[in-house]
């Protein structure tokens, strides 16, 4: 029985190597995952989903059940990996794992208002729309979302210290403003926590223009606070960056050094 787990879990786990069927397994995942976040966004088209909703109802059950085995089988075949070897205590591991998370969370919406029959219809269509959690499915499948999950982790200390920064000068900058502008504009600065919505669009110079300062003192203050969230807002991207370009020549030297060695 362990041996015919291995198997299944090669097979539906991302393919390594030549496994053939493991790909095709892969490719008809992805396939389906695109289809249903597709789906999810035609859907919102009233006129469209009005005339086929019988083809997208068909299309979600149909998409449910395979999900769905998919879920069962993999939390039935984790007792092959040593961490979860126990039968019970190692499948109640895994199903609070991230990956089993996603994937309960890919079928959940499916099910909840078969058992809630009195949910209100409202919720009813934000549970229709928790279906986009189905493309993270790809992160166990995509070697591009596996290289961004590694490239985060391994650049977590640096992300963290670059956002705590953008978070204390959010802070300061929405402080700030707020007692310089409140006085002079109560409308636009009326507290800190709605100061901040300014903040976050002077910081990222998004500048939407809903809400300015129309003192002298602001204005000043708010075009340092522009020139320095320019700076600052650059950090993290620069991080990633430096994190994919790192990965990608790790990957590539491990491939060149597994070439050599055959």
């Amino acid at each position: 029985m362990p041996d015919s787990k291995e198997k299944i879990l090669k097979t539906i786990n991302r393919a390594e190597g030549g496994d053939l069927l493991s790909r095709r397994f892969d490719q008809f995942i992805m396939g389906l995952i695109l289809l249903n976040v597709a789906a999810v966004i035609i859907e919102t088209v009233e006129p469209i989903y009005e005339k086929y909703h019988p083809f997208f109802d068909a299309f979600e059950i149909i998409s449910v059940i395979i999900f769905s085995i998919e879920y069962v089988i993999r939390v039935w075949a984790c007792t092959a990996i040593e961490k979860y070897k126990h039968p019970v205590w190692g499948r109640l591991r895994y199903m609070v794992s991230l990956g089993a998370i996603i994937d309960l969370l890919a079928i959940l919406p499916f099910y909840l208002p078969l058992v809630l029959a009195s949910t209100d219809g409202r919720i009813l269509r934000i549970l229709r729309l928790f279906r986009l959690f189905r493309i993270f499915k790809l992160g166990r499948y995509s070697l591009a979302f596996n290289l961004i999950a590694v490239v985060l982790k391994k650049r977590r200390a640096e992300l963290t210290v670059s956002l705590t920064l953008l978070l204390m000068l959010l802070i300061f900058a929405s402080t700030i403003m707020f007692y310089v502008e409140s006085e002079a504009n109560p409308d636009s600065f009326k507290s800190i926590p709605q100061t901040m919505w300014w903040g976050v669009a002077t910081l990222t110079t998004v500048g939407y223009g809903d809400v300015y300062p129309i003192t002298p003192l602001g204005k000043f203050l708010a075009g340092i606070i522009a020139i320095l969230g320019v700076g600052l807002f650059a950090l993290p991207a620069g991080i990633i960056a430096s994190g994919f370009e790192s990965e990608l020549s790790n990957q590539k030297k491990d491939k060149e050094e597994a070439k050599e060695e055959e």
